[in-house]
C-alpha cells in the first residue's frame, strides 16, 4: 500500500503549472472553489496574501471564486488591511451568532463552510512571509483532476524565519516528536503523510460538512483520522509546495499545542476503539520558567472542545438549500 499510495497520490505543485488548462477543467465541471485565510493579528502578512491569490488566481486566471478572511477577533488592521485588497472579511463571532462563541483557528475552519460557496474549500494560513499563487493551485488541482480524492494536504521544506536570516532546515517539530510516533503506532498508514499538521489544505465540501472541528490545536489532527476512517487512505493526495518560510515558535508553546493535539488524537483513538479504557485525562497541563534562581510553575488549561458536523446545523442546511434552490 505504501509505495503504491506515494506514487499515485503525491504531487509536485510543477505539474499543475498549466494554469489555464486547470481554469478549463474546472469550469467543465461547473465547480466553484473558494478560499479561506484564517486569521488573529495578521496585518503584516495578510495583504501580500491577498493580493497574490486576487491578482493570479482570480484576476488573470478565474480559478478562485472567493477569497475570505475569518477572523478570530484581531486587535490590529488583519480585517482592514484584508478588505482594501479586495477579500471578503468576516468575524467568526458574527457567523452563526446564536450558537455560543468560540476561539480557535478549528472555529474559523469551521464557520467558513457556513459562509462560503464553493464545492471546494481551500484554507490557507495567514502568517506565510513567502506566498505563492501554488499554495492554492497545488492543492486544488488534485480535487479537479482526480474525483475520487476528497482531501489534498500540502508539505514543503520548512526553514524558520529567524533573526539572522532564513535558515536552510528546521520546523515540523511537533510532527516529527509527536504526531508521527503516534500514527506509526496507531494507524500506520496515516504516517506516509508527510506533514499531517500543515495548514494549508483543500477539501471537498461533502466531506468538511460531515466530520466534528475540534476549535484548537487538534482540529488538523482530527480531520486525518475522521477522513481515514470514513473513507480511508484513497481519499488523500498530498503536493510538495516546495518551501514555506515561518516565523518559529518557542518550545513552550509547541508543548502547548502538543497537550491538545494529544487531548483530540486520545478522544478519537477511544471512540474508533483503537484504545480503550482511558481514565479520565488531566486538562491542566504546567510547564516551568527560571526566574533567578527560582522556578516558577505556570499551569495551562486546556479542553480540546468541538463543533458538530456543520450538516448537523439546522440553519447551514436551510441555506444550502436556499443556495443551491
Amino acid at each position: 500500500m505504501s509505495n503504491g499510495w506515494i506514487k499515485s497520490n503525491t504531487f509536485h505543485h510543477s505539474e499543475f503549472r498549466d494554469l489555464q488548462q486547470l481554469v478549463n477543467e474546472k469550469e467543465r465541471l461547473g465547480l466553484t472553489i473558494s478560499l479561506c485565510i484564517p486569521t488573529l493579528n495578521e496585518e503584516a502578512t495578510i495583504g501580500k496574501e491577498v493580493v497574490v491569490f486576487r491578482s493570479e488566481l482570480q484576476q488573470r486566471y478565474p480559478l478562485l471564486d472567493e477569497i475570505a478572511v475569518i477572523d478570530s477577533g484581531s486587535t490590529d488592521r488583519t480585517l482592514e488591511v484584508a478588505a482594501t485588497f479586495g477579500a471578503d472579511t468576516y468575524l467568526a463571532s458574527d457567523l452563526l451568532p446564536h450558537l455560543e462563541p468560540k476561539r480557535g483557528k478549528g472555529e474559523n475552519l469551521w464557520k467558513a463552510i457556513y459562509q462560503l460557496k464553493g464545492d471546494i474549500i481551500v484554507y490557507i494560513d495567514a502568517d506565510i512571509k513567502n506566498i505563492p499563487p501554488r499554495f492554492v493551485y497545488g492543492l486544488v488541482a488534485p480535487l479537479v483532476y482526480r474525483p475520487e480524492v476528497k482531501y489534498v494536504k500540502a508539505f514543503y521544506d520548512r526553514p524558520l524565519a529567524a533573526s539572522g536570516g532564513v535558515r536552510p532546515s528546521g520546523g515540523g517539530r511537533v510532527t516529527e516528536i509527536l504526531i508521527r510516533p503516534l500514527f506509526s503506532l496507531f494507524f500506520p498508514e496515516l504516517s506516509l503523510i508527510i506533514q499531517p499538521l500543515s495548514g494549508e489544505y483543500a477539501v471537498r465540501r461533502e466531506v468538511l460538512e460531515a466530520i466534528p472541528f475540534p476549535i484548537g490545536y487538534g482540529v488538523e489532527t482530527s480531520h486525518l483520522l475522521d477522513v481515514y476512517t470514513r473513507w480511508g487512505m484513497e481519499a488523500f493526495a498530498q503536493t510538495d509546495l516546495d518551501q514555506r518560510v515561518h516565523f518559529n515558535q518557542p518550545t513552550l508553546s509547541l508543548g502547548r499545542m502538543s497537550f491538545a493535539i494529544m487531548q483530540t488524537f486520545l478522544s478519537r483513538a477511544e471512540s474508533l476503539g483503537v484504545i480503550g479504557g482511558l481514565p479520565e485525562l488531566n486538562r491542566v497541563l504546567r510547564q516551568f520558567q527560571a526566574h533567578d534562581e527560582e522556578y516558577e510553575a505556570v499551569e495551562f488549561a486546556f479542553t480540546e472542545d468541538e463543533r458538530p458536523p456543520m450538516i448537523e446545523i439546522e440553519e447551514y442546511r436551510s441555506k444550502r438549500s436556499t443556495d443551491n434552490g
